[in-house]
């Protein structure tokens, strides 16, 4: 759907109206696409010849062998699914011994294979792994029957005899021995990259990027991520608040959410309850507009000023409502960090928190903004104080006090996406400063000098846990360098 036809698409009837037609399910997020992976037992079955070699290593020889081991496959991989954690299909195991069975499995409706590499010559390897699509390598050693490839998976396979890699679309990363809880995190991660790639997110007044080095970040996110990238300009951002705040029966709906939001005993209102209602049905709007656009990920540019006249309240917590209710929303509309943002929501499958950085120093850093989720474990709602937006002293914008002693990812992108930055962090203070309200102090794991050398771009991502394995091994496959600080920590 282009830019135009979805603006066509939120305005032609009015969204609010057009959307209480759907009903309630129209307005839940979509969920997360599962990752389809096909398994394939790669083996042969050599015929005895006298006085000379007539097998290769490993314990897969015959047909018995291999309808055993497609069945512990099967099994195996039954178990890792049921904790995966995230929306994962896996394909019955194939087996495979005929360069004509591995075109057929290479080219049917799947995002990768998973090469059990029993046995099987060089030419099968290569037959079944299609360099656009995401393929792993499993080898046993001591899990079952050793495998042929345990052996040459590196020397023949990865680098074809030679001392330089030459296998495309596979790297020594994408091979795993025995291990099936290493095979399922490079799912994982590969799950997230799958959700991230196309992801159509609306930008009210526009797609931008921070400072003069994110000018050409809405290129960028189109370029590497695939994004579609809608544009709502706030002319048609102001129908739609008209709209919504002509309707009787939402505003009052609203009104009750607000009553209801507040009365939670981890809430405590610092700013005028006006201010809590209105956010209520801003957020609705942008329910709907997301909605119309057949999407659940929404920014917006222009947050500290623009929006604030025409909706009488702040976008600071509708954008951290959304994010608790399982939406993508992120202010600034800042495409230099929003990329990583929702990478890490696929990944984590939390809600994740852009944040201002602030100078990094004898392992501590402060990180702070307005729009911080709640529900940052995706579940519990953290304590919460609504006070006013700091800048502008106006509106509502929450200050959570998220856990201490919680590890935390965090993510650094690069103006020119070339090379992302990430450590594992500490929980270790909220303090109150006169800075944006949500605000954390993390002790990080890795070199205050290495990270202040290396810090690039501007905005941050934080989540809770860690997950700094699953962004580097993703970022690979899109071509974007990673420096983990905490590798060696």
């Amino acid at each position: 759907m282009t830019t135009a036809a979805t603006a066509a698409l939120v305005l032609s009837p009015t969204v609010l109206r057009a959307a209480n037609n759907l009903g309630p399910a129209a307005l839940r997020p979509p969920g997360r696409k599962p990752l389809r992976m096909q398994p394939v037992l790669v083996y042969e079955t050599p015929v005895r010849r006298e006085q000379t070699s007539w097998r290769s290593w490993g314990g897969i020889q015959t047909e018995a062998d291999a309808a055993k081991e497609q069945t512990v496959i099967a099994e195996e991989l039954a178990k890792m699914k049921e904790k995966a954690g995230f929306p994962l299909e896996v394909l019955p195991v194939c087996r495979c011994k005929t360069p004509d069975q591995a075109a057929e499995i290479r080219a049917g409706d799947h995002d990768g294979v998973i090469l059990y590499a029993a046995g099987g010559w060089l030419n099968l390897q290569e037959a079944l792994t299609d360099p656009a699509k995401w393929n792993l390598m499993f080898v046993r050693h001591r899990s079952g029957p050793v495998y042929l490839w345990y052996e040459i998976a590196h020397n023949r396979y990865l680098r074809k005899t030679v001392d330089e890699f030459g296998q495309p679309g596979m790297d020594v990363d994408d091979v795993v021995v025995d291990n099936h809880e290493e095979l399922l995190w490079r799912l994982r991660a590969l799950a997230g990259l799958k959700n991230t790639l196309g992801k159509r997110m609306i930008a009210i007044g526009g797609p931008a990027g921070w400072g003069e080095g994110g000018r050409k970040a809405p290129d960028l996110a189109r370029e590497q991520f695939k994004m579609e990238l809608v544009d709502v300009s706030y002319d048609e951002l102001a129908k739609l608040i008209r709209q919504a705040n002509d309707d009787a029966a939402l505003v009052t709906a609203c009104k009750q959410q607000a009553a209801n939001y507040l009365d939670d005993p981890g809430v405590s209102l610092e700013t005028d309850r006006g201010f809590v209602e209105r956010a209520f049905l801003l957020t609705e709007v942008f329910k709907h507009l997301m909605a119309a656009a057949d999407t659940d990920a929404i920014t917006v540019n222009h947050c500290m000023g623009t929006i604030m006249g025409m909706s009488q309240t702040t976008a600071c917590m509708p954008l951290s409502l959304l994010n608790d209710a399982g939406y993508l929303a992120f202010c600034e509309s800042d495409f230099v960090v929003i990329p990583s943002g929702v990478l890490l929501h696929y990944i984590a499958g939390t809600p994740v928190f852009l944040n201002d950085p602030t100078y990094p120093y004898e392992g501590l850093v402060t990180l702070a903004h307005c729009t911080a989720p709640r529900k940052m474990d995706g579940v519990s709602a953290e304590k919460v104080r609504i006070l006013t937006h700091f800048e502008s002293d106006y509106g509502a914008a929450p200050k959570v006090e998220m856990r201490l002693g919680q590890q935390v990812t965090n993510l650094i992108p690069d103006f020119n996406s070339r090379k992302w930055v990430g450590f594992r962090g500490t929980i270790k203070a909220n303090p109150f400063l006169d800075i944006c309200r949500s605000q954390i102090d993390v002790a990080f794991e890795g070199s205050t000098g290495t990270l202040l050398r290396e810090m690039k771009g501007f905005h941050w991502m934080t989540c809770y846990g860690d997950h700094l394995r699953e962004t580097g091994y993703a970022l690979k496959k899109v071509g974007i360098d990673w420096l983990n600080l905490s590798a060696s920590a």
